[in-house]
């Protein structure tokens, strides 16, 4: 892939951005944008009534969704920050045909499926179409590719948590008797430093995470029969070591509104006659949202700069040099940070 045309960024003449949902995800990437002087919101388009939007911004423009309509010549890249079960699938290939995009999709068996889709609306359109960013996948597949080139002869380990389960969360909800309720996925400490020792050991699901859920009964709810439809759910709980604690809806405001994660990526292998070498990267997150809002932007600069390149397609976090994320240049990159 030829970068040798990337610059710095000029922010007299910053990218143009538009985002394209407004969850949690949406106001994320509005934060993130006004922290990087090399970019400006063109505004946020959404299916819902533009005056029910309230952006952090009070002078951040809203516009129905609709309104994308002839703005190709006025934004640069439209960041697309709607789910991955229905959302993206459907608005990802249409608004590709028209802008460069970046996306957060992450359903990881329906990647391959949703870049054949991509890539081929992005190369009629010739535009560029950035998926799956954020931290996992994204940062997290970065770092297991690292470890796998690196380290040939070994095994590649991903945790997560201690995080706040956004599936999971509305999994323990639809319980019956359940009136609300959040999940927290916690790795096994034993199991990351089993991992950290080098042995490479072969774990379980069990042996890897814990799950946690702190849920408020509906009154009159049997808390024994509660407890046991969650702890053996299956495809969320069954297979896992899941505690469940009674809280009031006080506690729950009070205790359990912040949406924090994180995790692990590492890499145990050897080199040379058995030298043991161990890998590790980590993120600890107090607002998942927001990060994967911020990885989003940065690719966003990415994708502007590839599009300029005539690099037309989709690609992922694997297929972009890392010195495209970069407001600055090469020259600067190789003088501050090589």
């Amino acid at each position: 892939m030829d970068t040798s045309a990337s610059t710095a960024t000029d922010p007299a003449q910053p990218i143009r951005i538009g985002i394209v949902g407004y969850g949690n995800l949406g106001r994320g990437v509005e934060a993130a944008i006004a922290k990087n002087p090399d970019m400006s919101l063109v505004g946020i388009f959404t299916r819902r009534p533009a005056d029910s939007i309230t952006p952090i911004d009070p002078e951040a423009s809203v516009f129905s969704i609709d309104d994308l309509a002839g703005r190709e010549g006025d934004i640069d890249v439209l960041i697309l920050c709607g789910g991955s079960k229905s959302d993206l699938p459907e608005q990802g290939p249409e608004l590709a045909s028209r802008f460069n995009t970046v996306d957060s999709f992450d359903t990881h068996a329906r990647i391959p499926e949703y870049f054949e889709t991509m890539d081929a609306v992005a190369r009629r359109a010739e535009t560029t179409a950035l998926i799956s960013t954020g931290w996992d996948p994204g940062m997290f597949s970065i770092n297991r590719l690292l470890g796998e080139a690196l380290l040939p002869d070994g095994e590649t380990y991903t945790f997560w948590g201690r995080g706040l389960s956004q599936g999971h969360s509305d999994a323990v909800r639809r319980v019956p008797g359940v009136a609300a309720g959040v999940q927290y996925t916690l790795p096994a400490s034993d199991a990351i430093d089993a991992v950290r020792s080098g042995s490479r050991p072969e774990l379980s699901t069990r042996e890897k995470h814990t799950r946690e859920c702190f849920v408020v009964l509906e009154e009159g709810a049997d808390a024994d029969a509660v407890r046991e439809a969650i702890v053996t759910m299956p495809h969320y709980f069954a297979d896992y070591d899941t505690t469940v604690t009674f809280i009031s809806a006080e506690e729950l405001a009070r205790d359990h509104s912040a949406m924090p994660h994180g995790g692990f990526v590492l890499r145990s292998g050897s080199t040379g006659d058995g030298h043991s070498q161990v890998i590790e990267y980590s993120l600890a997150l107090e607002s998942n949202p927001e990060f994967t809002a911020s990885v989003l932007v940065a690719y966003s600069r990415a994708v502007h700069r590839l599009s300029q390149l005539k690099q037309h397609g989709a690609v992922t976090v694997l297929d972009v040099p890392p010195g495209l994320l970069s407001p600055k240049s090469a020259a600067q990159l190789r003088a501050e940070l090589l």
